[in-house]
Protein backbone atom coordinates (compact mmCIF):
# COMPACT_ATOMS: atom_id res chain seq x y z
CA UNK A 1 0.00 0.00 0.00
CA UNK A 2 1.41 3.37 -1.09
CA UNK A 3 0.19 6.45 0.75
CA UNK A 4 2.04 8.89 -1.51
CA UNK A 5 -0.24 11.30 -3.33
CA UNK A 6 0.35 12.58 -6.84
CA UNK A 7 1.06 16.25 -7.49
CA UNK A 8 -2.34 16.52 -9.14
CA UNK A 9 -4.10 15.09 -6.09
CA UNK A 10 -2.29 17.43 -3.70
CA UNK A 11 -3.06 20.42 -5.95
CA UNK A 12 -6.71 19.40 -6.10
CA UNK A 13 -6.88 19.16 -2.29
CA UNK A 14 -5.41 22.65 -2.03
CA UNK A 15 -7.99 23.96 -4.49
CA UNK A 16 -10.85 22.37 -2.51
CA UNK A 17 -9.58 23.98 0.70
CA UNK A 18 -9.40 27.40 -1.00
CA UNK A 19 -12.87 26.94 -2.50
CA UNK A 20 -14.39 25.89 0.83
CA UNK A 21 -12.79 28.74 2.80
CA UNK A 22 -14.10 31.28 0.30
CA UNK A 23 -17.53 29.89 -0.62
CA UNK A 24 -18.73 27.84 2.38
CA UNK A 25 -16.97 28.57 5.67
CA UNK A 26 -18.16 32.20 6.00
CA UNK A 27 -21.75 30.92 6.43
CA UNK A 28 -21.05 27.84 8.61
CA UNK A 29 -21.67 29.44 12.01
CA UNK A 30 -24.88 31.16 10.92
CA UNK A 31 -26.42 27.98 9.52
CA UNK A 32 -25.27 25.86 12.48
CA UNK A 33 -26.86 28.20 15.01
CA UNK A 34 -30.10 28.31 13.01
CA UNK A 35 -30.08 24.59 12.26
CA UNK A 36 -30.57 25.34 8.57
CA UNK A 37 -29.37 23.43 5.53
CA UNK A 38 -27.09 25.58 3.35
CA UNK A 39 -28.56 25.09 -0.12
CA UNK A 40 -26.25 27.72 -1.61
CA UNK A 41 -23.10 25.92 -0.48
CA UNK A 42 -24.47 22.57 -1.63
CA UNK A 43 -25.12 23.92 -5.14
CA UNK A 44 -21.63 25.44 -5.21
CA UNK A 45 -20.16 22.06 -4.26
CA UNK A 46 -21.97 20.66 -7.29
CA UNK A 47 -20.64 23.42 -9.55
CA UNK A 48 -17.10 22.79 -8.27
CA UNK A 49 -17.45 19.10 -9.07
CA UNK A 50 -17.31 17.65 -5.56
CA UNK A 51 -20.77 16.04 -5.52
CA UNK A 52 -20.06 13.86 -8.54
CA UNK A 53 -16.33 13.55 -8.27
CA UNK A 54 -15.98 9.79 -8.79
CA UNK A 55 -18.68 9.40 -11.45
CA UNK A 56 -17.79 9.18 -15.18
CA UNK A 57 -17.58 12.44 -17.10
CA UNK A 58 -20.38 11.36 -19.46
CA UNK A 59 -22.72 11.31 -16.45
CA UNK A 60 -21.63 14.71 -15.18
CA UNK A 61 -18.80 13.52 -12.93
CA UNK A 62 -15.04 14.04 -12.92
CA UNK A 63 -13.89 10.43 -13.26
CA UNK A 64 -11.77 10.62 -10.09
CA UNK A 65 -10.52 7.64 -8.09
CA UNK A 66 -11.60 6.89 -4.53
CA UNK A 67 -8.44 8.33 -2.93
CA UNK A 68 -9.01 11.66 -4.68
CA UNK A 69 -12.62 11.56 -3.53
CA UNK A 70 -11.50 10.99 0.05
CA UNK A 71 -9.00 13.84 -0.30
CA UNK A 72 -11.88 16.16 -1.18
CA UNK A 73 -13.74 15.14 1.97
CA UNK A 74 -10.64 15.66 4.09
CA UNK A 75 -10.12 19.07 2.49
CA UNK A 76 -13.65 20.18 3.40
CA UNK A 77 -13.06 19.30 7.04
CA UNK A 78 -9.61 20.88 7.06
CA UNK A 79 -11.05 24.12 5.68
CA UNK A 80 -13.54 24.32 8.54
CA UNK A 81 -16.73 23.13 6.84
CA UNK A 82 -19.19 21.85 9.45
CA UNK A 83 -20.08 18.20 9.93
CA UNK A 84 -23.70 18.78 8.96
CA UNK A 85 -22.92 19.84 5.41
CA UNK A 86 -20.30 17.12 4.91
CA UNK A 87 -22.77 14.53 6.24
CA UNK A 88 -25.41 15.75 3.79
CA UNK A 89 -22.82 15.51 1.00
CA UNK A 90 -21.93 11.96 2.01
CA UNK A 91 -25.53 10.76 2.22
CA UNK A 92 -26.26 12.37 -1.14
CA UNK A 93 -23.20 11.25 -3.11
CA UNK A 94 -22.28 7.90 -1.58
CA UNK A 95 -25.45 6.45 -0.03
CA UNK A 96 -27.86 7.54 -2.76
CA UNK A 97 -26.11 8.47 -6.00
CA UNK A 98 -23.39 5.80 -5.86
CA UNK A 99 -25.95 3.07 -5.13
CA UNK A 100 -27.92 4.13 -8.20
CA UNK A 101 -24.73 4.32 -10.26
CA UNK A 102 -23.55 0.84 -9.22
CA UNK A 103 -26.82 -1.04 -9.61
CA UNK A 104 -29.14 0.88 -11.93
CA UNK A 105 -29.88 0.31 -15.59
CA UNK A 106 -28.28 2.62 -18.14
CA UNK A 107 -31.58 4.47 -18.47
CA UNK A 108 -31.80 4.99 -14.70
CA UNK A 109 -28.18 6.21 -14.56
CA UNK A 110 -28.76 8.74 -17.34
CA UNK A 111 -31.94 9.95 -15.63
CA UNK A 112 -30.58 10.44 -12.10
CA UNK A 113 -26.76 10.69 -11.92
CA UNK A 114 -26.31 13.97 -13.87
CA UNK A 115 -28.89 15.72 -11.68
CA UNK A 116 -27.31 14.35 -8.50
CA UNK A 117 -23.74 15.10 -9.62
CA UNK A 118 -24.60 18.72 -10.30
CA UNK A 119 -26.60 19.22 -7.11
CA UNK A 120 -29.76 20.04 -9.08
CA UNK A 121 -31.37 17.19 -7.14
CA UNK A 122 -30.62 16.11 -3.57
CA UNK A 123 -30.56 12.43 -2.67
CA UNK A 124 -30.97 10.30 0.45
CA UNK A 125 -31.07 6.64 1.45
CA UNK A 126 -33.77 4.91 3.50
CA UNK A 127 -32.47 1.82 5.29
CA UNK A 128 -32.88 2.24 9.08
CA UNK A 129 -36.29 1.96 10.69
CA UNK A 130 -37.68 2.78 14.14
CA UNK A 131 -37.12 -0.86 15.23
CA UNK A 132 -34.41 -1.88 12.74
CA UNK A 133 -31.04 -0.18 12.83
CA UNK A 134 -27.95 -2.34 12.49
CA UNK A 135 -30.25 -5.40 12.47
CA UNK A 136 -31.25 -4.84 8.86
CA UNK A 137 -33.08 -8.14 8.47
CA UNK A 138 -35.69 -7.05 11.01
CA UNK A 139 -36.96 -4.23 8.79
CA UNK A 140 -40.75 -4.11 8.42
CA UNK A 141 -41.12 -2.00 5.29
CA UNK A 142 -42.55 -4.21 2.56
CA UNK A 143 -42.90 -3.88 -1.21
CA UNK A 144 -45.70 -6.02 -2.65
CA UNK A 145 -45.61 -6.81 -6.36
CA UNK A 146 -48.94 -6.03 -8.02
CA UNK A 147 -48.83 -6.47 -11.78
CA UNK A 148 -46.28 -4.05 -13.21
CA UNK A 149 -46.06 -2.06 -9.96
CA UNK A 150 -44.75 -2.38 -6.39
CA UNK A 151 -46.72 -1.05 -3.40
CA UNK A 152 -44.56 0.15 -0.50
CA UNK A 153 -45.75 0.35 3.10
CA UNK A 154 -43.61 1.16 6.13
CA UNK A 155 -41.51 3.84 7.83
CA UNK A 156 -37.82 4.69 7.65
CA UNK A 157 -36.03 6.58 10.44
CA UNK A 158 -32.88 8.71 10.91
CA UNK A 159 -32.73 9.56 7.22
CA UNK A 160 -30.14 12.24 6.44
CA UNK A 161 -31.49 14.67 3.79
CA UNK A 162 -34.95 13.10 4.23
CA UNK A 163 -36.95 16.37 4.37
CA UNK A 164 -35.13 17.97 1.42
CA UNK A 165 -34.42 15.03 -0.89
CA UNK A 166 -35.72 14.90 -4.45
CA UNK A 167 -34.99 11.20 -4.80
CA UNK A 168 -34.40 8.34 -2.35
CA UNK A 169 -32.95 4.85 -2.51
CA UNK A 170 -35.30 2.85 -0.29
CA UNK A 171 -34.89 -0.71 0.98
CA UNK A 172 -37.94 -2.93 1.52
CA UNK A 173 -38.75 -6.59 1.82
CA UNK A 174 -40.19 -8.20 -1.30
CA UNK A 175 -40.04 -11.63 0.35
CA UNK A 176 -40.32 -11.26 4.15
CA UNK A 177 -39.80 -14.99 4.74
CA UNK A 178 -36.34 -14.89 3.15
CA UNK A 179 -34.85 -12.45 5.72
CA UNK A 180 -31.67 -10.85 4.23
CA UNK A 181 -32.25 -12.49 0.84
CA UNK A 182 -35.74 -10.99 0.69
CA UNK A 183 -34.62 -7.35 0.77
CA UNK A 184 -34.80 -5.26 -2.41
CA UNK A 185 -33.96 -1.65 -3.30
CA UNK A 186 -36.12 0.92 -5.06
CA UNK A 187 -35.80 4.43 -6.44
CA UNK A 188 -38.51 6.71 -5.04
CA UNK A 189 -38.96 10.28 -6.27
CA UNK A 190 -40.30 13.18 -4.23
CA UNK A 191 -43.97 13.76 -4.99
CA UNK A 192 -44.80 10.08 -5.51
CA UNK A 193 -48.32 9.54 -4.07
CA UNK A 194 -48.12 7.77 -0.71
CA UNK A 195 -44.56 8.97 -0.02
CA UNK A 196 -43.87 11.73 2.50
CA UNK A 197 -41.14 12.93 4.86
CA UNK A 198 -41.53 13.94 8.49
CA UNK A 199 -40.30 17.28 9.89
CA UNK A 200 -36.58 17.70 10.62
CA UNK A 201 -35.46 16.28 13.96
CA UNK A 202 -33.78 18.65 16.42
CA UNK A 203 -30.28 17.25 16.94
CA UNK A 204 -27.32 17.84 19.24
CA UNK A 205 -24.80 18.21 16.40
CA UNK A 206 -24.46 18.15 12.60
CA UNK A 207 -27.32 20.61 12.84
CA UNK A 208 -27.13 21.88 9.26
CA UNK A 209 -28.04 18.46 7.89
CA UNK A 210 -31.76 17.70 8.02
CA UNK A 211 -32.81 14.30 9.36
CA UNK A 212 -36.33 12.86 9.40
CA UNK A 213 -38.67 9.93 8.94
CA UNK A 214 -39.70 8.70 5.50
CA UNK A 215 -43.27 7.41 5.40
CA UNK A 216 -44.76 5.05 2.81
CA UNK A 217 -48.52 4.48 2.79
CA UNK A 218 -49.71 2.44 -0.19
CA UNK A 219 -46.97 4.11 -2.22
CA UNK A 220 -47.26 2.76 -5.79
CA UNK A 221 -44.04 2.55 -7.81
CA UNK A 222 -43.55 1.44 -11.41
CA UNK A 223 -41.76 -1.91 -11.52
CA UNK A 224 -38.96 -0.18 -13.44
CA UNK A 225 -38.04 1.65 -10.21
CA UNK A 226 -36.61 -1.57 -8.81
CA UNK A 227 -32.80 -1.30 -8.47
CA UNK A 228 -31.10 -4.42 -9.75
CA UNK A 229 -33.05 -7.61 -9.06
CA UNK A 230 -35.36 -8.65 -6.25
CA UNK A 231 -33.40 -9.91 -3.25
CA UNK A 232 -30.19 -8.02 -4.02
CA UNK A 233 -30.90 -5.16 -1.61
CA UNK A 234 -28.94 -6.44 1.39
CA UNK A 235 -25.72 -6.80 -0.63
CA UNK A 236 -26.25 -3.31 -2.08
CA UNK A 237 -26.70 -1.91 1.42
CA UNK A 238 -23.50 -3.55 2.64
CA UNK A 239 -21.53 -2.15 -0.31
CA UNK A 240 -22.99 1.26 0.44
CA UNK A 241 -22.02 0.98 4.08
CA UNK A 242 -18.39 0.67 2.97
CA UNK A 243 -18.61 4.29 1.86
CA UNK A 244 -20.32 5.14 5.12
CA UNK A 245 -17.39 3.70 7.05
CA UNK A 246 -14.64 5.18 4.87
CA UNK A 247 -15.19 8.23 2.64
CA UNK A 248 -17.80 9.68 4.98
CA UNK A 249 -15.12 9.61 7.68
CA UNK A 250 -12.70 11.74 5.65
CA UNK A 251 -14.15 15.08 6.85
CA UNK A 252 -13.48 13.93 10.44
CA UNK A 253 -9.80 13.52 9.50
CA UNK A 254 -9.74 17.02 8.05
CA UNK A 255 -11.52 18.40 11.11
CA UNK A 256 -8.73 17.01 13.31
CA UNK A 257 -6.22 19.11 11.35
CA UNK A 258 -8.50 22.15 11.60
CA UNK A 259 -8.94 21.53 15.32
CA UNK A 260 -5.19 21.26 15.89
CA UNK A 261 -4.55 24.57 14.13
CA UNK A 262 -7.23 26.31 16.17
CA UNK A 263 -5.88 24.89 19.44
CA UNK A 264 -2.23 25.66 18.65
CA UNK A 265 -3.11 29.22 17.68
CA UNK A 266 -5.05 29.73 20.90
CA UNK A 267 -2.32 28.13 23.03
CA UNK A 268 0.27 30.54 21.59
CA UNK A 269 -1.85 33.62 22.23
CA UNK A 270 -3.43 32.81 25.59
CA UNK A 271 -1.11 33.96 28.41
CA UNK A 272 -1.51 32.76 31.98
CA UNK A 273 0.98 33.04 34.86
CA UNK A 274 3.20 35.17 32.63
CA UNK A 275 3.64 32.82 29.66
CA UNK A 276 1.60 31.32 26.79
CA UNK A 277 -0.38 28.28 27.95
CA UNK A 278 1.20 26.33 25.10
CA UNK A 279 4.39 26.19 27.16
CA UNK A 280 2.69 24.10 29.85
CA UNK A 281 3.20 20.35 29.57
CA UNK A 282 -0.50 19.57 30.06
CA UNK A 283 -1.39 21.69 27.01
CA UNK A 284 1.43 20.21 24.93
CA UNK A 285 0.06 16.74 25.67
CA UNK A 286 -3.43 17.72 24.50
CA UNK A 287 -2.02 19.09 21.24
CA UNK A 288 0.04 15.93 20.76
CA UNK A 289 -3.02 13.73 21.35
CA UNK A 290 -5.00 15.60 18.66
CA UNK A 291 -2.11 15.16 16.22
CA UNK A 292 -1.82 11.45 17.03
CA UNK A 293 -5.54 10.91 16.47
CA UNK A 294 -5.43 12.73 13.13
CA UNK A 295 -2.45 10.76 11.84
CA UNK A 296 -3.89 7.37 12.85
CA UNK A 297 -7.37 8.18 11.50
CA UNK A 298 -5.89 9.36 8.21
CA UNK A 299 -3.98 6.08 7.75
CA UNK A 300 -7.09 3.96 8.41
CA UNK A 301 -9.40 5.96 6.15
CA UNK A 302 -6.96 6.04 3.23
CA UNK A 303 -6.40 2.32 3.62
CA UNK A 304 -10.09 1.77 2.84
CA UNK A 305 -9.88 4.16 -0.10
CA UNK A 306 -6.84 2.32 -1.44
CA UNK A 307 -8.62 -1.02 -1.08
CA UNK A 308 -11.61 0.29 -3.03
CA UNK A 309 -9.34 1.62 -5.78
CA UNK A 310 -7.79 -1.87 -6.05
CA UNK A 311 -11.23 -3.28 -6.75
CA UNK A 312 -11.56 -5.29 -3.57
CA UNK A 313 -15.32 -5.82 -3.36
CA UNK A 314 -15.95 -5.98 0.38
CA UNK A 315 -13.70 -4.70 3.15
CA UNK A 316 -15.92 -5.24 6.17
CA UNK A 317 -13.08 -5.79 8.65
CA UNK A 318 -10.99 -2.80 7.57
CA UNK A 319 -14.06 -0.57 7.27
CA UNK A 320 -15.28 -1.54 10.75
CA UNK A 321 -11.85 -0.84 12.29
CA UNK A 322 -11.72 2.60 10.66
CA UNK A 323 -15.29 3.43 11.65
CA UNK A 324 -14.77 2.38 15.26
CA UNK A 325 -11.47 4.20 15.65
CA UNK A 326 -12.72 7.51 14.27
CA UNK A 327 -15.95 7.19 16.21
CA UNK A 328 -14.60 6.31 19.63
CA UNK A 329 -11.19 7.95 19.57
CA UNK A 330 -12.41 11.32 18.29
CA UNK A 331 -14.24 11.91 21.57
CA UNK A 332 -11.14 12.72 23.64
CA UNK A 333 -9.37 15.16 21.26
CA UNK A 334 -12.56 17.11 20.58
CA UNK A 335 -13.23 17.29 24.32
CA UNK A 336 -9.61 18.33 24.96
CA UNK A 337 -10.01 21.14 22.42
CA UNK A 338 -12.99 22.53 24.33
CA UNK A 339 -11.19 22.31 27.67
CA UNK A 340 -8.02 23.87 26.24
CA UNK A 341 -10.03 26.94 25.24
CA UNK A 342 -11.42 27.30 28.76
CA UNK A 343 -14.61 29.36 28.97
CA UNK A 344 -14.29 30.34 25.30
CA UNK A 345 -14.46 26.67 24.35
CA UNK A 346 -17.96 26.52 25.81
CA UNK A 347 -19.15 29.22 23.41
CA UNK A 348 -19.50 29.43 19.64
CA UNK A 349 -16.59 31.85 19.28
CA UNK A 350 -13.83 29.39 18.38
CA UNK A 351 -15.74 26.60 16.55
CA UNK A 352 -14.39 23.89 18.88
CA UNK A 353 -17.79 23.63 20.57
CA UNK A 354 -19.44 22.87 17.20
CA UNK A 355 -16.82 20.28 16.30
CA UNK A 356 -17.29 18.66 19.74
CA UNK A 357 -21.06 18.39 19.10
CA UNK A 358 -20.63 17.19 15.50
CA UNK A 359 -18.18 14.47 16.56
CA UNK A 360 -20.74 12.87 18.91
CA UNK A 361 -22.40 11.31 15.86
CA UNK A 362 -19.32 9.33 14.83
CA UNK A 363 -19.77 6.42 17.33
CA UNK A 364 -23.49 6.17 16.47
CA UNK A 365 -24.27 6.92 12.83
CA UNK A 366 -23.61 4.25 10.19
CA UNK A 367 -23.49 1.49 12.83
CA UNK A 368 -22.61 1.95 16.47
CA UNK A 369 -19.18 1.21 17.89
CA UNK A 370 -20.64 -1.85 19.63
CA UNK A 371 -21.75 -3.23 16.26
CA UNK A 372 -18.32 -2.52 14.75
CA UNK A 373 -16.71 -4.59 17.54
CA UNK A 374 -19.13 -7.45 16.77
CA UNK A 375 -18.04 -7.33 13.11
CA UNK A 376 -14.34 -7.15 13.97
CA UNK A 377 -14.49 -10.02 16.46
CA UNK A 378 -16.43 -12.16 13.98
CA UNK A 379 -14.12 -11.60 11.00
CA UNK A 380 -10.64 -11.54 12.52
Amino acid sequence: MDFAFTKEQLLFKKEVIQFAKKEIVPRVREHDLKGEFDFESFRKMGDFGILGLHFPEELGGQGADVITTVLAGEALGEAGVDGGLTLAYGAHTFLCADTIFRHATDAQRRKYIPKLASGEWIGCMGLSEPDAGSDVASMRTVAEKRGDTYVLNGTKMWITNGPIADVAVVYAKTNPEAQHAGISAFIVEKGTPGFSAGPPLIKMGVRTSHTSELIFQDCVLPAENLLGKEGEGFLMAMQTVEWDRSALLAPFVGSATYLLKKCAQYAKGRVQFGRPIGQFQAIKHKLADIRIFGEAARALVYRIAWCKDQGRPLNHLEAAVAKLFVGDWSLKPTNDAVVLHGGYGYTHEFDVERIFRDSRLAPIGGGTSEVQKMIISKLM
